[in-house]
């Protein structure tokens, strides 16, 4: 096992991306198995209703994750505005840590913030609004009560209202917002971030307090996806 850790993120999964399971699936027991460590920041599937939910591609990936982590490989999960009900049951059942919305390591001697993305996007009010009443700890007990058929129509009826939302949205406004970064990163003491959400994948370089800093974006897995390796020698993006 390599003295490396993997970031991915934003691979969506579903019944009705097959591909992207298989692939996903592939890496897993191909190359995350050779890592130390895997973080996974956020919107692994495309929703996620309760850990009770027993609809494939769930316990094929529960099953795959347990056997990943069962060999000795880390596993951290952090999460997406898609899956952010994950909860104890799951973690239990794979061997996954969770992780909060903002989360500090030290990656290898660099210290490293890693977000979801989504509390980064602060110009588009009106998500951020949806965002804290759906995070509500009394909203999630509310609707975890609900049956399975119940949840699965309201994730229908909220993915359909996203939909026709963001066709009237700038899509300058669903990006990161500059300041919000800068004031993320300074309040954890870091120059370097690491996050996905906006699918915009790349590297930033700027300067944060007459300081050289990194915004890492990760790469969504919709048409092939990569994954961010890092050691104490290196980083670098790697295809899936």
């Amino acid at each position: 096992m390599n003295s490396e850790s993997i970031f991915i993120s934003d691979l969506h999964l579903s019944n009705e991306r097959p591909e992207v399971t298989q692939r996903f699936l592939k890496f897993l027991s191909k190359r995350a198995i050779k890592a130390e460590k895997l973080y996974i920041l956020g919107d692994l599937f495309d929703n996620w209703i309760g850990d009770d939910n027993p609809a494939p591609p769930n316990p094929t990936i529960i099953s795959a994750l347990r056997e990943l982590s069962d060999h000795g490989t880390k596993i951290y999960f952090q999460g997406g505005n898609r899956d952010f009900l994950i909860g104890e049951l799951f973690c239990k059942e794979t061997g996954v840590s969770l992780l909060d919305d903002y989360t500090v390591i030290d990656l290898y001697g660099t210290p490293t913030l890693l977000m979801h993305g989504d509390l980064l996007c602060s110009d588009d009010t009106a998500y951020l609004s949806y965002r804290e009443k759906t995070h509500n700890p009394e909203w999630i007990q509310k609707a975890l009560k609900f049956p399975l058929f119940l949840r699965r129509a309201l994730v229908r009826w909220i993915k359909i209202r996203s939909h026709f939302q963001k066709k009237n949205k700038n899509s300058e406004i669903m990006d990161v917002n500059a300041e919000t970064v800068a004031t993320a990163m300074s309040n954890h003491s870091v120059l370097n971030l690491i996050h996905g959400h906006t699918h915009r994948h790349a590297v930033h370089d700027f300067t944060l307090g007459n300081k050289p800093a990194q915004r890492i974006v990760l790469e969504e897995w919709d048409h092939g996806g990569s994954l961010l390796c890092w050691s104490a020698k290196s980083h670098s993006f790697e295809s899936v």
